[in-house]
């Protein structure tokens, strides 16, 4: 095959063959191809979009660039969850304890925080002692046992991903339906569970802006999925206003905490039951949507999930005593009031501003090698639709004493706030699940 006429193929609009695709990636992958005619391919796909069949074809192309996670020695049906990331999404430490404590199996890869969406790996190991740094033998160990292990992805995943991925970084490609859904499921697939529920984002805060990207990204990895084998379910829900109260690691895992003694904020507990009654159907063990909800319910109200969150804490070589005592987790020095500087109701949070100022705080990164701090963050006093007064505080700012970190901070966080004269209705929180079967708008 010649790399050239591959490229001018799809430029013309025609459809690639299985053969092609994995030929083009990997060539690319191991280094025998220019790098111009792999920008070029890429901006083809940019232009001319792909087939259901050519997507499932690139992204098992690059699964098959690097290792498997061999879950076989797990009994049971295996699930995993995806975010597309957001602010304050700390669903995942609440969703897999609880799933795990209605008896299902949460073999979950994750990674680290970048920009403005946090990492469940830094919230998790925020916790004294964490480690996500498993071995395979005890990542599958973890998940037999408790129902439940969080590792970090290795470099080994899907290698062909990474290279690929800075290519678009510097190629204005990174906005295309198919190579954003391969660049998720290659890793998602290679992580070897048999079921993924996702939840795509949608909103001022999401990578997704518009709903309608947002629909087309999760039907693009709902096929992908279904065609390489597994059970898929996605969600499109709102990131128009951060997840819940709290943005930050140590004080977002008090909130996972607190979500699962039945304390936690109302959004970030709809949202891991409707999102944990998925993977309890797709898994065998809810028979329905309502029954999975309802065990979910249960396993909160009876703090089942809190007591897998301990075990997964104890087993990943955590104190589980900082789950009884959040005082054990990293505290900051300086908590400080950030004042509304007028009187009226809350119309607009802009998430990604939010998000954004949580980085000035120290809560994140915006390059791989930054530090976090994993004591400082933002903890939420109004939400959309709340009446706040002059001089009331719409946050609380978890600093570490810095007052010019923490004066930037708040005159990014205020411009992030719109309030009007008028009461406004909470924002639509659930757009729409899919599946193979089609889309169920809410």
């Amino acid at each position: 095959m010649l790399m050239y006429e591959l490229i001018k193929k799809k430029r013309d609009g025609a459809e690639l063959t299985k053969e092609e695709i994995s030929f083009i990636i990997d060539n690319y992958t191991n280094d025998k191809m220019p790098v111009e005619q792999m920008a070029a391919f890429l901006m083809t796909v940019f232009l001319r979009g792909m087939t259901a069949r050519e997507a499932t074809d690139l992204t098992m192309a690059m699964v098959d660039s690097g290792e498997r996670v061999d879950l076989s020695n797990i009994s049971g049906f295996k699930v995993d969850k995806h975010s597309t990331g957001g602010v304050g999404d700390t669903t995942s430490l609440v969703l897999g304890p609880i799933v795990a404590a209605c008896g299902g199996k949460v073999a979950k890869m994750t990674g680290r925080g970048l920009g403005h969406t946090g990492g469940t790996i830094d919230k998790l190991e925020s916790i004294p002692g964490v480690t996500c740094s498993l071995s395979k033998e005890k990542f599958v160990e973890n998940v037999n046992t408790i129902g439940l292990a969080l590792m970090g992805q290795t470099a080994k995943l899907a290698p062909a991903d990474k290279k690929i991925y800075a290519l678009r970084d510097v190629t204005a490609t990174v906005d295309s339906i198919p190579l954003i859904a391969g660049s998720i499921m290659s890793k998602k697939l290679a992580a070897g569970s048999d079921g993924i529920v996702l939840d795509v984002k949608t909103g001022s805060g999401a990578f997704m802006e518009k709903y309608q990207d947002a629909l087309n990204l999760a039907r693009a990895m709902v096929d992908i999925g279904e065609g390489a084998g597994k059970k898929m379910v996605a969600f499109i829900t709102s990131m128009e206003e951060p997840l819940g109260l709290a943005i930050g690691n140590s004080i977002e895992v008090k909130e996972a905490i607190d979500t699962l003694s039945g304390k936690g904020p109302k959004d970030l507990t709809d949202l891991c039951v409707e999102l944990g009654s998925s993977m309890l159907l797709i898994s065998g063990i809810a028979a329905s949507v309502e029954d999975g909800k309802e065990k979910l319910r249960n396993v909160i109200k009876s703090k089942k999930g809190l007591e897998k969150l301990k075990a997964m804490v104890k087993a990943q070589g955590g104190n589980p005593e900082a789950i009884d005592n959040t005082a054990l987790l990293p505290q900051c020095k300086k908590e400080i009031e950030v004042l509304s500087e007028q009187s009226g109701y809350v119309e607009k949070i802009n998430a990604l501003e939010v998000g954004m100022t949580s980085l000035v705080l120290g809560a994140g990164r915006m390059k791989k090698e930054d530090i976090v701090d994993p004591s400082v963050g933002i903890y939420l006093k109004k939400k959309v639709g709340d009446k706040v007064e002059k001089g009331e505080p719409l946050a609380v700012f978890h600093t570490d004493g810095d007052m010019k970190k923490y004066e930037d901070a708040k005159k990014r966080f205020l411009a992030a706030y719109k309030i009007g004269p008028a009461k406004v209705p909470s924002p639509k929180f659930f757009y729409a699940r899919v599946t193979k079967d089609g889309v169920e708008e809410f």
